[in-house]
């Protein structure tokens, strides 16, 4: 499947800008969230730190979205010094693009929610793996172990 259709231009922490110029010249994982310092999406942002120089050494950048905003990015980043980059984006841009808002239960009513979903990209923007509808304990593992994999091929 194909994404980034429109330029982006995303704020992430670090005061940088996340545009498909910086994101084509690389191997990333995207990892859609739901919200900062929410117990799953904690543990999720903890675990892709915790294998964050494993994906580096890979030759994989790790980037978190979600639709929080920046001071929330900021806070979040700073209490789990997690050493990835977050990028805010409230307008749901990249969220509607790559189909992770859905209808979800919460406390037995129904609202939009953001599916906890991971894309791994190659270079020039090539999807090569799509998770979705995650578990957030052990997703990170499940993540580097399929890099390991597809880079012996």
């Amino acid at each position: 499947m194909s994404y980034f259709k429109d330029i982006i231009e995303l704020p992430a922490t670090g005061n940088k800008v996340i545009t498909l110029d910086l994101l084509k010249n690389q191997n990333f994982i995207l990892y859609f969230y739901p919200k900062d310092n929410t117990s799953a999406c904690t543990t999720e942002a903890l675990e892709f730190g915790e294998l964050y120089d494993d994906f580096r050494t890979l030759g994989y950048h790790v980037y978190g979205i979600s639709k929080d905003t920046m001071g929330s990015h900021d806070k979040f980043k700073d209490k789990y010094q997690l050493p990835f980059t977050l990028i805010s984006d409230i307008d749901k841009s990249l969220l509607t693009e790559f189909d992770v808002i859905k209808d979800k239960k919460m406390y037995g009513k129904a609202v939009k929610g953001t599916v906890r979903s991971t894309f791994v990209f190659n270079e020039g923007l090539k999807c090569i793996k799509e998770f979705r509808d995650v578990k957030a304990v052990g997703h990170a593992k499940e993540v580097l172990n399929f890099i390991e994999e597809y880079l012996e091929k």
